[in-house]
């Protein structure tokens, strides 16, 4: 019995395996969200000026045919960003504006506009963000939910808005284009 449960053991993965690691931030191969279990579909890291911002993951039920499938779904999917450095909450949310904007048409924009001000005060009620801080931002049916650190922030109750937020990082123009490969599980370019 005991050689039995030594080699079960020495079968199973140990635990650091279970994670990836993107300059020093620990990321696991799952997460969950609306009940539903979410598996790793890439991860990488965001550089802005040669700094080290944040490591992202992406989590999704299945893993997605293509950007597009994976900002088109409703089924749950969830962004995680482990911070590398301390980054103001003005700072960050300017860098989601700039990218809504370089991914959304200006005849979109005006429709986006309550939404992305409700993200706006999601996101000024953080304050700075600490390195270390984990912001998870979960992609639903009903739009998009903000957790620091496991807390939940607010929820903007915007479908549309989530699939245009989605786009920052994965939409024609993301915000890092190794990134957004990263993300979506494929190699560099």
């Amino acid at each position: 019995m005991r050689l039995l449960l030594l080699a079960a053991a020495f079968a199973l993965p140990p635990v650091s395996a279970l994670a990836v690691d993107i300059a020093g931030a620990r990321l696991p191969d799952s997460q969950q969200a609306e009940g539903r279990e979410l598996a790793l579909v890439g991860a990488g890291l965001r550089t802005r000026f040669m700094f080290k911002v944040y490591a992202a993951a992406l989590y999704a039920v299945e893993r997605p045919a293509s950007a597009q499938a994976a900002i088109e779904t409703t089924a749950p999917r969830r962004l995680v960003l482990h911070l590398l450095r301390e980054v103001e909450a003005d700072t960050l949310f300017g860098a989601l504006h700039e990218g809504l904007r370089a991914n959304t048409t200006e005849a979109q924009l005006p429709a986006l506009a309550a939404s992305e001000e409700r993200l706006e005060r999601i996101f000024r009620g953080i304050g700075r963000a600490r390195e270390g801080d984990v912001i998870a931002l979960d992609f639903g049916a009903r739009g998009v939910a903000v957790a620091v650190n496991g807390e939940p922030r607010g929820e903007v109750a915007d479908a549309a808005f989530a699939r245009a937020l989605l786009r920052v990082w994965l939409g024609e123009q993301p915000a890092d284009a190794a990134l957004k490969r990263a993300l979506l599980g494929q190699p560099p370019g």
